[in-house]
């Protein structure tokens, strides 16, 4: 009963996409997907499927080697990816974010540079802004870039990078001393190359090693730690220094999609569990699933399945269209990531003691859906953006 996330309007073209991916999931990632979770290994097999099913390329202008498709066909590969494991959607993601970034707000040089490598996925992005100190305040950042003449120097340190070992190039938020009173206005962003690895990755930028998760594992997670790293001022997002807060939210926003599709595979795939569950498991002469307490519960969890998968599909067809979609974004991430939280809940409840052992597969979802509640800003922050943009704009007719 797949009509829970069907999607109208979608090309054949993308139908086969989501075809071809989700065979793969069904066939090469979700026998895997636990065992890989609970090493915490990252899975250089899969990956390199993915290269080769385009993926990696799939929103990447054809002119550069990539597929050309939408951010809406990309969202809807990332809700069937983390339905088989929401960490392959974290590998490719920041990878995802980088390349619209460099599309988007590049110069010639280095959409030309960087994004036929990234297509194939020879190089491999990521996306740095958290810092120890803070994390949704973003205009706080300290780490800093000072110019010395053909290049900027960078010093301080960086948290929270996703695939901050395994990618070749990462997108970092740094203050610049730009002049302006505003401190958002003094950001700049940079296009920093590095060997992939652990330890001094270039000359003044180490990573130091994977920070240990809850959840979302596999996928590495590591800090930066800057002391006098040379990037040359040609390596500035765009050459344009003190647009870095503007250029990083637009990529946000696509960021934001792609938590809602996250937890719209994570919810779906915990409500096929239940339901699989619900037919097998009996209690009083019946299966469970025929008990109205668990038929009730089983209804609730599939109305907000495809409440949230709407949500992020509209919200992805706004962005998509070019049209202001911060709101859009932030009600998509808000809704779908606590949906998701409920409905993996939901499904660990009806699966009982089951659900809490490791030998389930349950409870893998249960610890990444946390992950959704934070990742791209919390939902206090995305209540803060919907609810301002309410105030400011919402059009109250007399």
């Amino acid at each position: 009963m797949r009509r829970l996330t069907d999607t109208d309007g979608l090309t054949e073209f993308q139908r086969d996409i989501l075809r071809t991916v989700r065979d793969f999931v069904d066939a090469e990632v979700l026998p895997v997907a636990s065992e890989l979770d609970h090493a915490d290994v990252y899975p250089d097999e899969i990956v390199y499927r993915l290269r080769d099913l385009g993926v990696f390329g799939l929103t990447i202008g054809e002119e550069y080697g990539g597929l050309g498709e939408s951010l809406l066909t990309y969202a809807l590969v990332v809700e069937e990816l983390s339905r088989g494991w929401m960490s392959l959607s974290g590998i490719i993601n920041t990878h995802f974010m980088l390349a619209y970034l460099i599309s988007a707000h590049g110069t010639q040089e280095q959409k030309d540079y960087f994004l036929p490598k990234m297509a194939t996925g020879d190089v491999r992005g990521a996306l740095s802004m958290s810092e120890p100190g803070l994390g949704s305040d973003v205009a706080a950042i300290k780490t800093t870039a000072r110019r010395d003449g053909d290049d900027y120097v960078l010093t301080g340190q960086k948290m929270w990078v996703t695939n901050g070992a395994t990618a070749h190039v990462v997108v970092l938020l740094a203050r610049t001393d730009e002049g302006h009173e505003q401190p958002h206005r003094n950001l700049t962003a940079f296009l920093i190359e590095k060997d992939p690895g652990f330890g001094e990755t270039r000359p003044g930028l180490t990573v130091p090693g994977k920070i240990h998760k809850l959840g979302y594992k596999g996928v590495d997670t590591t800090e930066l730690i800057l002391d006098d790293c040379r990037v040359p001022a040609s390596r500035v997002l765009g050459e344009a220094p003190g647009r870095g807060f503007y250029q990083l939210m637009d990529g946000i926003e696509v960021g934001r999609v792609n938590v809602a599709a996250r937890g719209c595979g994570v919810a779906l795939r915990a409500f096929e569990l239940a339901v699989r569950y619900a037919r097998s498991r009996r209690t009083f002469g019946k299966i469970i699933g025929e008990h109205q307490a668990i038929s009730f519960k089983l209804a609730e969890m599939a109305t907000r399945v495809t409440a949230a998968h709407q949500m992020m599909v509209m919200a992805a067809r706004r962005k998509a269209a070019g049209g202001q979609s911060d709101v859009e974004a932030g009600m998509a991430k808000f809704l779908a990531a606590e949906y998701c939280k409920q409905v993996v809940e939901d499904s660990l409840r009806i699966h009982g003691a089951y659900g809490y052992s490791t030998e389930h597969e349950i409870e893998r979802l249960y610890r990444d859906a946390p992950m959704l509640l934070i990742g791209e800003g919390t939902a206090e922050i995305q209540k803060m953006i919907i609810g301002r943009a309410l105030v400011r704009d919402y059009d109250v007719r007399p």
